[in-house]
């Protein structure tokens, strides 16, 4: 196996083009996992843990841009109320040493369905920047992912940096798992409001061939809220949204869950998520709610 450790974003850029098979690691937290089972045995792996652009993260034209190599730790700490939604998914991913080395960027590329990033990234409408020594370009993160842990990237390609507007409104997320920590969802959900452009964004996890949207839901839950006056959504149209939701699903059969668990975990956790959402305090609706209310 070849070792490569660029020290610029440039160099890391040239390599990449020379060799277009060699696996990038930043935490290592999903690649080394493979190796070690011998799951996968790559001929080049590039360490990129030394450039310096890839762990910084700020404003462009007044959408977060940040870099593929910030850990969800510091997005935790650093971007936490600027990101809710985001946020929330980072505290369940792994253990506290997981999240000090892992990356948004390792879960874009290795682009699984059950990645705890995607949902929150496809209901705020994020971005992927993809950089390689011919130029940038900038992908919906709706449009990244194509099938099972593939996606648009080009082999000469590298992930630069995804982009995202801070909260409008309240976000939320909720992960079903085997057991309560440290683990691979069996489903998850995202929901983010936009008050101001009276918008909902969704995002399903582990629940079809990529991660998804409820666009059908969407549409539904935009046009029932009480935008002005912010009255509770009734019974039934939580239910009715929690049914638009758990039907855009495209579940398997697997040793985590069945497909009819799947949808109607999906149906419990969008409306548990709109609930909660919608329940932020109202100073809190321009950025964001950090966590679930107690006791929901």
């Amino acid at each position: 196996m070849e070792f490569l450790q660029p020290a610029t974003w440039e160099e890391a850029l040239a390599m990449k083009a020379a060799h277009p098979k060699a696996v990038p690691i930043a935490g290592g937290t999903d690649v080394m996992v493979e190796i070690n089972l011998d799951h996968r045995r790559p001929e080049t792996v590039m360490d990129l843990t030394p450039i310096r652009e890839l762990t910084e993260w700020g404003t462009d034209d007044g959408v977060l841009r940040i870099g593929a190599g910030v850990s969800y730790t510091r997005l935790i700490d650093e971007l936490g109320d600027r990101l809710p939604g985001l946020a929330i998914a980072s505290r369940t991913v792994g253990s506290p040493q997981i999240r000090n080395r892992g990356t948004v960027g390792g879960n874009l590329g290795t682009a699984s369905p059950a990645g705890d990033a995607h949902p929150p990234l496809l209901a705020a409408d994020a971005e992927v920047e993809l950089a390689s020594t011919s130029g940038t370009r900038r992908v919906p993160v709706r449009e990244f992912f194509t099938g099972p842990k593939r996606h648009t990237m080009r082999q000469d390609e590298l992930i630069a940096a995804f982009l995202v507007e801070p909260a409008p409104g309240p976000q939320q997320f909720s992960k079903v798992g085997t057991r309560n920590a440290m683990v691979i969802a069996v489903c998850s959900f995202a929901l983010a409001l936009d008050p101001a452009r009276r918008r909902v964004g969704t995002g399903i996890g582990s629940a079809g061939p990529t991660p998804l949207r409820a666009v059908d839901a969407e549409a539904f839950i935009a046009g029932e809220l009480d935008w002005d006056g912010r009255r509770p959504p009734s019974d039934a149209t939580l239910s009715r949204f929690g049914e638009l939701v758990a039907a855009a699903a495209k579940p398997i059969d697997d040793v985590r869950g069945t497909a009819a668990y799947r949808r109607h975990a999906l149906a419990v956790m969008s409306r548990r998520c709109l609930a909660w959402a919608w329940a932020t305090p109202p100073h809190l609706w321009g950025g964001g709610a950090r966590s679930a209310p107690e006791g929901l």
